[in-house]
């Protein structure tokens, strides 16, 4: 355990001394990310200048949404970007072998090894829509829904996260994933909105298949009614706990799996 947290202030201090290394890269993408959050907000100023609520809800309860929507997005952006390399090209160039070589978790040594701090622009976004929406949102504000919807944060960053875990494990077995990580992560855009303008066969995928629509929506759907914790915080932190244990036997499994491989 010692070893462990020893090699893991090693990763930290590496992660922080290339960031001073890169600063363009880190501006560079914090950027990109600000420019693209302001596309979406955007969206949202056209459709509401047409229609005076969305499926009952108004225009600051839907900054809300999109805005706290960037939140456990940002976190695991943050924390577990580099999952992204396993899928893409770790795997397929053989790079994965230093990963077994150390006493160490290989996934907590893949997750500590790097931190994407351009993901500050998606949080900067999140907190700064949500400070904006938050006074004229009609939220429920009490003790308890205050307390249950920030103990949710943690929670929605893990759907990501296993999400992302899942995925890239399958390059252990098919060499490369990327493109799979790709695919079902760009779902994550369903959490920025109600589920309510989806289809019945949308809402349920979104909420059950690849749970994205509990990354955003329905924590605030609490905050704004007050109404069916038991779901809409309960649900969140029980099925983010069987995806993170399911995506755990994936990777371990995929794990198993994995034979040496290079160009």
């Amino acid at each position: 355990m010692r070893r462990a947290l020893k090699i893991y202030r090693i990763l930290t201090i590496q992660n922080l001394k290339r960031l001073m290394e890169y600063k363009a890269d880190f501006l560079t993408g914090a950027v990109s990310f600000l420019i693209d959050q302001a596309i979406g907000i955007a969206f949202i100023f056209i459709i509401f200048s047409q229609i005076p609520q969305l499926a009952g809800f108004s225009f600051e309860q839907i900054v809300f949404i999109y805005g706290f929507s960037q939140i456990p997005k940002g976190l695991d952006h943050l924390l577990t970007d580099n999952l992204w390399c396993v899928g893409y090209f770790i795997v397929r160039k053989g790079d994965f072998d230093k990963y077994l070589t150390r006493p160490i978790n290989p996934l907590f040594h893949v997750i500590a090894e790097t931190f994407q701090v351009d993901a500050i622009g998606e949080l900067v976004v999140g907190v700064g829509l949500i400070c904006y929406s938050a006074p004229n949102a009609g939220l429920c504000i009490t003790p308890l829904s205050m307390t249950l919807f920030v103990l949710s944060v943690p929670f929605c960053t893990l759907i990501y996260t296993a999400i992302k875990i899942s995925t890239s494990a399958l390059a252990f077995r098919i060499k490369s994933s990327g493109y799979i990580i790709q695919m079902v992560y760009g779902m994550n855009e369903f959490a920025k909105y109600p589920t309510t303008i989806y289809s019945n066969v949308i809402r349920l995928f979104v909420t059950y298949v690849i749970p994205f629509a509990l990354t955003g929506y329905y924590p605030v759907l609490y905050l704004i009614t007050g109404e069916d914790p038991l779901f809409n915080i309960g649900g969140v932190v029980i099925i983010s706990v069987l995806f993170f244990a399911l995506s755990l036997m994936v990777w371990n499994q995929g794990l198993k799996a994995y034979e040496s491989a290079g160009s």
